[in-house]
């Protein structure tokens, strides 16, 4: 994919939110894990679209549900797909650990992430994850 200085810098941008993303999640940071969105924000998951914004993050929600057994995540793919000086669609692949280091899933997923009023960040996922 041919790019231009606007582009390579979205892309650059895009991938930084990627890695604060997943440090922030897994230092179960809720401010910074906010700070890695744009709000509002839509997760489709297991057939559910979910509109996330600001202050809905709680620390249950590392705790619970699919996340019981959690420890940390790691990426294992971040491919852009397409991208352009104000938004970039990135194919992802993460996998869930447990403390023990046992695999709990791998799971395939695409991020947009955008500038927003000078903002990067996560503006919709949609994930084959629990």
């Amino acid at each position: 994919m041919a790019t231009d200085h606007a582009t390579a810098e979205a892309i650059r941008a895009a991938q930084q939110v990627l890695d604060d993303f997943m440090a922030a999640f897994n230092a179960r940071d809720i401010p910074a894990f906010e700070a890695t969105f744009n709000f509002p924000s839509v997760r489709f998951a297991s057939n559910a679209l979910v509109i996330l914004n600001a202050g809905d993050m709680t620390p249950d929600r590392f705790t619970t549900g699919a996340l019981a057994d959690w420890d940390h995540s790691a990426w294992e793919r971040r491919e852009v797909i397409h991208a352009g000086p104000d938004k970039v669609h990135i194919d992802t692949r993460f996998t869930r650990y447990r403390k023990d280091g046992s695999v709990i899933g791998g799971f395939d997923s695409i991020y947009v992430i955008s500038n927003q009023d000078g903002h990067w960040g996560v503006k919709i996922r949609s994930s084959y994850a629990p």
